[in-house]
């Protein structure tokens, strides 16, 4: 009687795998409009300015959020409408702040990772190293030197962990 009920088993499992088979659809030729979508999509210049001003517009969001957060040093003494108008000004200015830097890192990490990939005409992770190398240097080269490499190896570093993470690259 154990028997049976093993048999079973393995019969159940046999069946369920037969019936389920992938279709296989037919190649399908890319249309006139999506080729065109493709080279305006490969031109650098353009995938650097959608970086960008989607950069900024994550800097917006990112400075609204902190700057809501910032607490006015005389808090007490200041009416709820001094209150609200001090944190819509704070906010104001480090969305601004924010949508800059995050638009000019876009924008710099997109020409430099979009740039070496045609150089080298492949798509790994040292494109990766060498736009995140070149956007902390660029970010960070107003300190000196100094601060240019520590910009380019942070910058880098933190590129590649992204990129790992997502794991873009297989």
């Amino acid at each position: 009687m154990a028997d049976d009920l093993g048999k079973g088993i393995e019969n159940g499992s046999l069946n369920s795998t037969e019936v389920e088979k992938p279709q296989i659809e037919p190649i399908r030729l890319p249309t006139v409009e999506e080729i065109r979508g493709q080279d305006i999509w490969n031109n650098c210049a353009m995938r650097s300015v959608v970086s960008g001003v989607m950069g900024g517009g994550l800097g917006i969001f990112m400075g609204l959020f902190l700057g809501a957060l910032d607490n006015p040093l005389m808090q007490e003494e200041m009416t709820g409408r001094q209150q609200l108008i001090y944190q819509a000004k704070q906010m104001g200015r480090r969305s601004w702040s924010s949508a800059k830097a995050f638009a000019v890192m876009g924008l710099i990490f997109s020409a430099a990772e979009c740039v070496v990939e045609k150089a080298r005409a492949k798509h790994d992770t040292k494109n990766t190293v060498v736009a995140g190398c070149v956007t902390g240097g660029a970010i960070s080269a107003k300190g000196g030197p100094k601060a240019a490499c520590a910009g380019c190896a942070g910058f880098a570093a933190f590129s590649v962990v992204i990129e790992k993470f997502l794991e873009r690259h297989q």
